[in-house]
């Protein structure tokens, strides 16, 4: 039923491979590339939160920036993120305490090094996911919600999250799950989460969609972090909306209104970026001009500390 879309080689030697689904429109909607079966529903696990961003504002939620960045974002757990979630919280006169997300430590290398050595453990506020707990708090103290109980599905916050994915991916959720965070994941297919990163990213100055694509675009450290390759990717294209999501997911949108998305089969991520690139030629992106584009269309395969192989797309 799946497809491989990269393989692992080790020397001159196929050590392993990745199956995946894979779909890819032009600015005028028209496929440019199918792998696999693009209308079957996937969870896109944190793909999902610039949708649920353009949510939090059409339920009043008033953030700009690198604020409203955060609320998209897996951040790697650098101050600057942290103090980013804080400055969220206050806004809404909240503490770290109103956090509601699981427990865990910062998924940057270079974070989780700096909170080890200063005596730190897991917390909801390390979690990468805080940006948009801190977010959703936020809009529910604009609309006097409950903020305790913002993580059931039944909560008018969630619902009104729910109702705009739908509107954006132009189609139902198949199913709604918990994410990895605590919040409710909404699931559908990965043409629709094609098709709400092209509407996010091609959406007219003004708009509520431009507003959540113009705070990702300009502010790509925050989406992610340091030498992540969804910030690399939208520093490299300008005006691109990206998502990495965990379970091997990835999205992007391009001004001209063209996106993909992807879903590695087997969950890992390590071949995410690589099978993003070739999609992105496929669309027409010149990647050779690009040093970054360019790196991330291979991954190195280590032997003893140095390259001795690549990960490689199959199309």
């Amino acid at each position: 039923m799946h497809t491989v879309v990269a393989e692992v080689w080790r020397g001159d030697f196929l050590e392993s491979a990745h199956h995946g689904t894979v779909w890819a429109a032009g600015p005028d909607g028209a496929e440019a590339l199918r792998i696999g079966d693009v209308d079957a529903p996937v969870y896109p696990r944190s793909s999902n939160k610039p949708l649920q961003a353009v949510g939090m504002l059409r339920a009043g939620l008033d953030l700009d920036g690198e604020l409203l960045a955060l609320a998209c974002a897996s951040h790697s757990g650098e101050s600057f993120h942290l103090d980013g979630v804080r400055a969220v919280l206050a806004s809404a006169g909240l503490d770290v305490g109103a956090l509601r997300c699981t427990a865990a430590l910062p998924i940057g290398e270079d974070a989780l090094r700096a909170h080890l050595a200063a005596g730190g453990t897991p917390s909801p506020l390390t979690m990468n996911c805080s940006g948009k707990h801190a977010a959703m708090l936020a809009t529910c103290v604009a609309n006097g919600w409950d903020t305790e109980s913002y993580l059931d599905p039944a909560h008018p916050l969630q619902q009104a999250l729910c109702a705009t994915v739908e509107d954006l991916a132009g189609e139902k959720v198949a199913a709604t799950g918990v994410d990895g965070c605590g919040a409710p994941l909404f699931a559908f297919s990965l043409r629709g989460l094609a098709r709400a990163f092209g509407t996010l990213a091609r959406a007219e100055r003004g708009t509520l969609e431009h507003r959540v694509a113009q705070a990702m675009s300009g502010h790509p450290q925050y989406v992610g972090g340091t030498g992540r390759d969804v910030t690399r990717l939208m520093g490299a294209l300008p005006g691109a909306v990206a998502k990495d999501g965990a379970e091997g997911v990835y999205a992007i949108g391009l001004p001209d209104g063209s996106a993909a998305a992807l879903k590695i089969t087997d969950g890992s991520s390590r071949a995410r970026p690589v099978v993003m690139a070739a999609a992105l030629r496929r669309l027409g992106v010149d990647t050779a001009s690009d040093a970054v584009l360019d790196s991330l269309s291979t991954a190195p395969v280590l032997g003893h500390g140095r390259p001795v192989g690549a990960i490689r797309p199959t199309f």
